[in-house]
């Protein structure tokens, strides 16, 4: 890698060319992939892009002017100091506040990288043109609200806070809550028919560990295979079985914990109480994010949880 320092003129302008071209594609994919959900953040971005365009372009006429048709490709990681840029336009589906982040530091840095390279030109057509941009990557913060104020009006972001919500409840709280109540409900069987049938407090924890880990392990393959989210929005499979996975994992967790208190019946009347406790967490859940009524919310959940408490007793103690 070079130095910034070690750098000509000439390869000053490159290295702009070729970062403003990159910035201008990044903003293209912003577009791309912020059209569907979020069409009045695309149109900002629209914007940015060609600003970026206007840029490159300008470049381009001082170099051929100077150093004529051939331009030297000089990259962002051929030279130390420049960020590095996660690709999180590669990501589907797209982080809004992550690329407004993004595009706020690759303004700063562009502002940088120019004010450096002007007070090092010697040739005053190269420095006036670096300073020129220097002073509108500074406008550009301004240039990026003047844009947000013309197209994100209060309807518009009002559309795209609910579009973020509703990837919200694609991607996180659906599996979150699915693994939730598997890993609360399909455990209390097993855990409670150990522990009434053995009355040990050890033998519930190791079969309750069990069971919460192998139904974590389950259902986050099982959530992650269910679909690439291409066509219904859910989200990166891997990021949504991880979701789902943990959640079934802490569900079943949580009313297993207590069997490590050794007396039985004190453990058996905390690991109850948790049962409670969990129960009542999804049905709140249910209620706050999925529209669910606090009432049908509370009987569902608490009808289908005591159901297989009741199961798991049955058989223990028989």
């Amino acid at each position: 890698m070079r130095t910034f320092d070690s750098l000509n003129e000439k390869e000053v302008l490159a290295l702009a060319i070729t970062l403003e071209e990159e910035h201008e594609r990044v903003y293209a994919d912003y577009v791309e992939g912020l059209r569907k959900d979020f069409p009045a953040s695309a149109a900002v971005f629209q914007g940015m892009q060609e600003e970026e365009a206007g840029h490159r372009r300008r470049l381009i006429e001082l170099y051929r002017k100077k150093f004529g048709e051939h331009i030297p490709l000089v990259r962002r990681q051929d030279v130390k100091g420049l960020i590095h840029q996660e690709p999180i336009w590669l990501q589907e589906p797209l982080d809004l506040d992550k690329i407004r982040t993004a595009s706020s530091t690759a303004e700063a840095e562009m502002r940088r990288f120019y004010l450096s390279a002007a007070e090092r030109s010697q040739d005053a057509s190269i420095r006036q043109l670096l300073n020129d941009l220097a002073e509108e990557e500074i406008s550009h913060a301004h240039r990026a609200e003047d844009l947000t104020a013309q197209k994100l009006d209060q309807p518009a972001m009002q559309q795209e806070a609910e579009a973020s919500r509703r990837l919200f409840l694609l991607q996180v709280v659906q599996p979150g809550l699915a693994g939730l109540m598997d890993g609360s409900v399909s455990t209390l069987a097993p855990l409670f028919a150990a522990a009434f049938a053995t009355h040990s407090s050890w033998d519930a924890l190791a079969v309750g560990l069990a069971a919460s880990l192998g139904a974590g392990i389950s259902m986050g393959f099982a959530e992650a295979l269910s679909d690439d989210g291409a066509l219904t929005g859910r989200g990166r499979p891997l990021l949504r079985g991880l979701v789902c996975g943990i959640m079934t994992t802490l569900g079943g967790i949580g009313h297993t914990l207590p069997y490590l208190i050794h007396d039985f019946r004190t453990a058996t009347a905390v690991a109850v109480s948790v049962v409670l406790v969990e129960l009542g967490i999804i049905a709140t859940i249910r209620h706050k994010f999925m529209g669910t009524p606090p009432i049908p919310a509370v009987l569902q959940v608490v009808i289908g949880g005591l159901l297989v408490f009741a199961t798991g007793v049955l058989i223990g103690s028989s």
